[in-house]
This record gives structure tokens, sequence and C-alpha cells, in this order.
């Protein structure tokens, strides 16, 4: 689950990490009473959409294609930038040309900037680990500055039974060129990233920039987060945090029945059970050719009722061209499955091609009852079977 920026500013203050004082607001008046409240000379508005990039972005119908984040010097050019950002679409390089709808805007005073750092910390799979990433190129897509110039990429491993040490923040600002009082700051900064992170099961948070003051000071300018979904669970808390404007339709519908779902950009939409099953799956489609439209584990133990509302996603999705459903019944019973997708496909109505592998627990009662539906489905002995009847009915169907 990701948040916005303000969100994530919120949760780091209340953990020591520094951050400029700001309010959220929806409306041109708000931010306009809140450039005044702040009493800085300077103010910076930014739209608040889960996406980066904002700055460099443009607003769709600005004459002048300004950006997401801008610079205010009074109540009357907070309000008429407001104007010109809320419910507006912003479109930046990760939001894609549809770009994103400005709801709600963080205004917050500017602050005097010597250098510009980049730090995140974030579950490292390869080291099996957290660990903290740190750049002196802060301000920067740090996917280029790894891409062009690698070795001002600079990393420290934090050892999941030690957990994090404050010397290592001290030899990371250290060879980040910080002196005197700012290493110091910079540990201290890094322990209140590493608290957040840990108490709320963080997948990532990421300060990109983070700046230098004149004085030495470290101050978050900026703030990404997002966390486990597997967690939320246990911090309720965070739930409130969620905005179902800036997540995927298919992926809120399918998070209500407890079902994982992520949404891509292919053509064969897969309903699979187990999540390496799910992985294979999508690799054996890439092998032959197209790509699938989603990640979806309906897991060991879905009830009809679970396995209904998947399938019913899956044909819901105008980009999905075709269906490879994927079973392996162990917990999960084949003909639960059979019985689903038969139901779905009536109710929602079989438009797409069908491939249908099932393998395990009551395969054969399964495998009858799809015989027997009237549907047309092609039924799989094997994966890699399903993976090229599948790719071979979308591509049939799309040739005419």
């Amino acid at each position: 689950m990701d948040i916005h920026e303000y969100q994530a500013k919120a949760l780091l203050g209340a953990r020591g990490v520094k951050v400029p004082p700001g309010r959220v607001a929806r409306s041109a008046d708000e931010t306009r009473q809140i450039f005044h409240d702040l009493g800085a000379p300077l103010g910076v508005i930014k739209a608040q959409i889960h996406a980066g990039g904002r700055g460099a972005g443009h607003v769709l119908g600005d004459p002048e294609r300004r950006g997401g984040v801008r610079l205010v010097r009074s109540p009357d050019e907070a309000e008429a930038n407001a104007l010109s950002m809320l419910d507006h679409v912003l479109v930046t390089k990760q939001t894609g040309p549809a770009g994103r709808c400005v709801r709600r805007l963080y205004m917050e005073a500017g602050c005097a900037i010597e250098r510009e750092l980049y730090l995140s910390l974030l579950v490292d799979r390869a080291r099996r680990c957290l660990t903290l990433v740190a750049s002196e190129a802060g301000g920067m897509a740090i996917e280029d500055v790894a891409a062009e110039t690698p070795e001002r990429i600079l990393t420290e491993a934090i050892d999941p039974l030690l957990g994090f040490q404050p010397h290592q923040a001290r030899g990371l600002a250290t060879r980040l060129g910080l002196r005197g009082r700012s290493i110091a700051a910079f540990a201290r900064l890094v322990g209140g990233v590493y608290d957040t992170f840990v108490d709320l099961d963080a997948a990532m948070i990421e300060i990109n920039p983070l700046v230098v003051t004149p004085d030495g000071d470290l101050i978050a300018l900026d703030a990404k987060m997002s966390f486990d979904d597997n967690a939320l669970f246990r911090h309720p808390e965070l739930e409130e945090l969620r905005d179902p404007n800036e997540e995927d339709p298919r992926e809120q519908e399918a998070s209500r029945h407890g079902l994982s779902y992520v949404g891509l950009d292919g053509t064969i939409g897969c309903m699979v059970n187990g999540a390496g099953l799910a992985m294979a799956t999508m690799d054996l489609i890439h092998l032959e050719g197209e790509k699938p439209a989603n990640f979806l584990d309906v897991g060991g133990g879905a009830s009809r009722e679970r396995v209904t509302a998947a399938f019913r996603i899956l044909l819901a999705d105008t980009s999905v061209e075709g269906i490879l459903v994927n079973i392996f019944g162990g917990i999960m019973r084949c003909d639960v499955i059979a019985e689903a997708v038969i139901a779905a496909s009536r109710e929602v109505g079989l438009s797409v091609p069908l491939v249908v592998r099932l393998a395990g627990t009551n395969v054969d009662e399964g495998l009858t009852m799809l015989a027997e539906s009237g549907l047309p489905v092609q039924v799989a002995s094997d994966l890699g079977e399903a993976a090229r009847l599948a790719v071979a009915a979308v591509r049939e169907r799309r040739n005419g």
C-alpha cells in the first residue's frame, strides 16, 4: 500500500525526522489560508498523487505546461496555482499519458538548501536484509543515476540480528561528504527512518531530496512510503491512510475478496493458486511470446465465492484477450474451481478464449463439469501446453 507525501512526512516527523512545516489542502481557499498561517516568505505547493516526477511533469490543459510542484510567494499565488492544479490531470513519467487527477495539495514552507542528497531504506532480497541506499545526487531520478553513474550509489546493509547501528549512518555520512554537525544530524535522521520502517512494517521509504541546510541540518524535503500489505492487519491506523482514488479499481475489488492481485499490461488473464505457481505461469506466457495481464493468486483454500469473484475480475478487464486458469488442487479442490469458473462465465458472459489446466484433488470431477458445461473451454494436460494453447487462442482471435 502506498501513501501520500504529506502522510509519509507525518509518520516520519513523529519519529524525529525533520520535515518542513506544512498542511494538506483540498481547495484553493485552504491553500491561501495555509500560506498565510505558515508565515514564510516562500512556500511550495505540491500535487498529491501516488507517482514520482511530479515537478518534471505537466498539468493537462495548462498553457505553460507547468508541473505539480511550484514555488509561491504570496497567498494570491498560492490560490492561483491551486486553482490550476486541483481537479486537473497531472502527467508524469510514472503515471503514463493518462496521468492522475489531483484531488489534494500539500502546502509547506520553503527552506534554504545547500546540498541535495538521496536516501532510501528498502528490503534487499538479494542480501536478505534491510539496506540503506544513499547518493550525493539528490533530486535526480535514482534509476538514471544507477544506470549512468553507478559509482554514485552507496549502500549499507543492516544486519537483521543487530539492527541499525549509528556507526553505519556516520560512515555513510562521511562517504557522502558530510562534515561537522551534519554527520550527527544524518545519523539521527537515519535512526528515525529505520524506526519508522520497522515499527510500521514498511516495504520502502524514500527521501529525495534530503536537503542539507546552510547551518548543517538535514531536512526531508520529499518522502515516499509503501507498506507490506500482508502486515496491515497489525496496523489498522494505516488502513485509514489508504486513498482509493489512487488505486487500481481491480486491485480494490480483489482486496475486498481477500485475493492477491496485481494488474499488469499484458493480454492473458491468469488465475492461479499459489504465488510460485502464478510466477511460473506468467513466465511461460512470456516464453510463448505474450504477456500476462495480471498476477492473481486465489490462495490454497479459496471458497467458491472467492474464486467466482476472481474470475469476474478477469472477465471485466477490457485488456484481457484470453484467460488461463492453472490450478493445482492440494487443499483447493478442482471441482470447486470448475464450479466457480462455470458460474462466473455464465453470470458475466465468456467473451474471450478460456484455457484451463487442473491437477490434483477431484480433478476428474472438475474436468467432467467443464466438459458438460457447454462452455468453449480448452483443457490442457500440463502447464506448458496450457500456455501454448492460451497464446495460440489469443493470437487466433486477434487475427480474426
